[in-house]
């Protein structure tokens, strides 16, 4: 058994590594024209490299992404579970948080929406399983059903509590992780930001997590590419994107041997990783809309995934299967770019 502190070192090297290739990508593709007239600047936030871009004729716009930028670590300050001082921190030690800020009160609320809309397929209260796998693959051994199924009673996001700006759990030992949504929110955050300090084309980008506003000096709209799981070098898609968010869930690593292979996406209403896709890709009106949808589309498989995004208005999305079959949803060809 590989030691997994070591293992751990390696795939957050890894990921680090494709998240530069993945947005040096992006800025390849939106710095074709006039590129004085752009400003990019990429940062390591959230766990991954945050890049931001702005159209600006008169390069002034530092300011601005400064300040977009100290937007997402204000975020990032309430929603991480590595800060003991952070809100969630202090809601999953003492299972209450009183004076929960406005930004937590929205991302919990709208968790527990995207909990209903997906049947329990995202899940904030999922960190219990999480903990579980990590403490037994540490010890180089894997949980028994026996052990996943007494952890799941403390997984099920009908248990959180809101009342005002306090936010509590019903049962002793739950704890949330909102990784798979503060993302995204703090992405939104911040091109606000930008738009309020008045700029109207660029983008925001977390690690996949992407928000492209306005269009590219030419006129045309973004082209964001989706690299192909199987050979990095590549594209399967090139979409075409203005005011609308892209994002990404997938599970490209093997962790442990060739015949046990565990995501970093498990399905919270089993404990079990989630091996129905290779990717999940989805195009909604917002980052935090897209990377909420895109983990819960990856939980439910290809049809499930397909069906929750056909009924949700203004959403699409592209999957990539284990066999490297690709579907999509009724309207993405719309957003398929028509140039290289």
């Amino acid at each position: 058994m590989i030691d997994h502190e070591r293992r751990k070192i390696v795939y957050i090297l890894v990921l680090i590594s494709l998240a530069i290739a993945f947005f040096n990508f992006y800025i390849l593709l939106s710095n074709d024209t006039n590129s004085t007239a752009i400003i990019t600047e990429s940062r390591q936030m959230m766990g991954t490299i945050v890049t931001i871009e702005i159209i600006d004729t008169n390069n002034d716009a530092q300011d601005a992404i400064n300040n977009a930028f100290y937007e997402i670590y204000r975020i990032e300050g309430l929603m991480s579970t590595y800060d003991p001082g952070s809100e969630i921190s202090i809601l999953n030690t003492k299972g209450k948080l009183d004076n929960a800020s406005e930004d937590f009160i929205y991302i919990i609320k709208h968790s527990l929406y995207y909990g209903d809309i997906s049947k329990g397929a995202f899940d904030i209260t999922i960190k219990p399983i999480l903990n579980l796998w990590k403490s037994k693959i540490s010890a180089g051994e894997f949980p028994t059903e026996q052990e996943i199924n007494e952890t799941l009673l403390l997984v099920n996001y009908s248990n959180i509590s809101i009342n005002d700006d306090t936010v509590s759990f019903k049962t002793d030992g739950m704890s949330i992780t909102v990784d798979g949504i503060a993302k995204g929110y703090a992405v939104d955050q911040a091109v606000a930001v930008i738009k309020n300090s008045g700029y109207s084309s660029g983008f925001v980008n977390a690690g996949g997590d992407g928000m492209y506003f306005g269009t590219k000096p030419d006129g045309s709209k973004w082209k964001v590419g989706l690299r192909n799981p199987e050979d990095k070098s590549e594209s399967v898609v090139i979409m075409e994107i203005s005011d609308m968010a892209v994002a990404t869930s997938g599970n490209y690593e093997r962790y442990f041997n060739e015949s046990a292979r565990l995501s970093h996406i498990s399905d919270p209403r089993t404990g079990i990783s989630s091996d129905g896709l290779m990717s999940a890709t989805v195009i909604a009106n917002s980052a935090m809309e897209a990377d909420t949808l895109a983990t819960a589309v990856f939980v439910l498989g290809p049809e499930n995934g397909l069906e929750i995004i056909e009924n949700t208005e203004n959403t699409e999305c592209i999957l990539i299967t284990p066999e490297g079959q690709i579907l999509t949803s009724s309207g993405f060809d719309s957003y398929l770019s028509t140039t290289e």
